[in-house]
């Protein structure tokens, strides 16, 4: 019997969005739910959550995120995690000048990613079914001062996930660039925009019983 790993994006705005809540994402598997990220209007519903996962442990959202977690009874930490017969690994990126994360998440032969933020597209989100991406740049990277990082731009982003042969690319932190591109009818290379409020399913196969 085949399950399903359900994906629900909780917001995909950048920091101080004009129009998008901040970028976060709510796991369910087999009864599992996880949080990743988010913020304010971007908190998972109501019912228990295994974990609250972040990219960004040092980012201007961590008080606030970790008093919400707090307050669902779970732990905010950047780390791995299993969860039934899910694996959620915590995975490096190039981003600024302090540590960043994203996340693999393995189910059997199944993958999903969440790389909201990064300088350098992570090799590590290669053969994913699912990938949801940095979108805060369009046309041209941001380069944070002091050349410390930035982000990747959403053009290069499509061109590197078809190389690395993700499946299918989500942009689900979207900046002010790429809000202009989006006014303007702009569609991205090799992806498409994320929904807030969105529910993407990939089917798995369970492991057969020991």
């Amino acid at each position: 019997m085949r399950h399903w790993l359900r994906l629900t994006l909780l917001g995909v705005g950048a920091m101080n969005s004009p129009r998008f809540a901040p970028a976060g994402l709510l796991l369910r598997c087999a009864g599992h739910r996880v949080a990743f990220d988010g913020g304010p209007g971007a908190e998972p519903p109501s019912g228990r959550l295994d974990a609250w996962l972040v990219t960004d442990e040092q980012s201007e959202l961590r008080s606030v995120l970790r008093r919400t977690a707090d307050s669902r009874g779970a732990v905010m930490l950047a780390g791995d995690l299993r969860i039934g017969e899910a694996l959620v690994r915590c995975r490096p990126v190039v981003h600024t000048s302090h540590p960043a994360y994203g996340y693999r998440i393995e189910v059997g032969d199944t993958v999903a990613v969440w790389a909201p933020e990064f300088w350098e597209f992570p090799a590590w989100a290669g053969g994913a079914d699912l990938m949801f991406a940095e979108a805060a740049a369009w046309e041209r990277p941001i380069r944070f001062r002091g050349g410390v990082g930035g982000h990747a731009c959403v053009r290069s982003i499509g061109e590197q996930a078809v190389r690395h042969g993700v499946r299918r690319l989500v942009y689900a932190h979207i900046g002010r660039p790429s809000l202009r591109a989006i006014d303007a009818g702009a569609k991205p290379p090799g992806g498409e925009w994320g929904v807030e409020g969105r529910t993407y399913s990939l089917p798995f196969d369970p492991a057969p019983a020991s």
